[in-house]
């Protein structure tokens, strides 16, 4: 089993916990002559499996990712919880907006139990344009709230699909058990699609955010299990790439027209 980096303090401190119990239980059953044996190993073995259980949140599987820049996969395993119309003025972080424009995002999230895989993946070919922190709660990931109120990572970025390039971002949000993000990467980093780049540490929740008004096909629905970098989440039309581009091209013409607008 494959153990990520991003638990390396968790599942090798651990490790280490367990080893120094097992000896010391050894050591027990040898100075202790009325100590049998059988408990001893009994006791170490329960150890063991305690230490199996911890390592295993940290589990970080290969996975051969279906490179497609038309098609939106999964950043997290778990199940998808909702999917959602998020109207501009409701969201409370500027540089998210800023990403977007002031335009409408349609939200995928998902919750991830203590049982699934806890690594992030980026679902496209992107480049970081941000990366927000915000400290708060520990909800239970399920709950209405922890969307609003949870401590969560804001990772803002241009998706690209051929040569055009659209925002997305990926939340993610601690839950009631999982109290530790882990996001190293940096405005300017380009991820490569289905590439590991950060880890919420036990139960959490992960959401998507893309354009509303881009013209996609959503391939999942509320209840369905997902696995990062392999679940496609959703399918970039033809339509989709021609009329991000025309509104790329207006919104430059309109900058250029704003910038040679002499003042009054």
């Amino acid at each position: 089993m494959k153990l990520t980096r991003y638990g390396r303090r968790e599942w090798l401190g651990s490790l280490i916990l367990a080893v120094l119990a097992i000896l010391a239980v050894c050591g027990l059953a040898v100075v202790i002559p009325a100590m049998r044996w059988s408990p001893a190993i009994i006791v170490s073995a329960l150890i063991f499996l305690v230490w199996i259980c911890i390592a295993a949140f940290f589990r970080d599987p290969d996975r051969k990712v279906p490179m497609n820049p038309s098609v939106v996969l999964s950043p997290a395993d778990g199940v998808v919880n909702d999917i959602e119309l998020i109207k501009s003025e409701t969201v409370d972080s500027e540089k998210l907006k800023e990403l977007f424009q002031g335009r409408d995002m349609l939200r995928i999230g998902i919750f991830l139990s203590v049982f699934n895989v806890h690594l992030n993946r980026a679902p496209v070919k992107m480049n970081v344009a941000f990366r927000e922190y915000k400290e708060g709660a520990f909800h239970d990931a399920r709950d209405g709230r922890a969307s609003k109120e949870n401590e969560s990572m804001l990772v803002g970025a241009e998706g690209i699909c051929s040569d055009i390039r659209y925002p997305l971002a990926v939340k993610q949000i601690s839950g009631a058990i999982a109290r530790r993000i882990v996001c190293p990467v940096e405005a300017g980093t380009q991820l490569d699609q289905g590439q590991r780049y950060g880890m919420i540490k036990f139960g959490s929740r992960t959401e998507l955010y893309l354009p509303a008004g881009m013209k996609l096909e959503l391939a999942v629905k509320v209840g369905q299990p997902v696995t990062a970098g392999i679940t496609p989440l959703a399918h970039i039309y033809p339509a989709a790439v021609e009329k991000i581009r025309q509104t790329q091209i207006v919104d430059a013409a309109a900058a250029s027209e704003k910038e040679e607008t002499p003042p009054v």
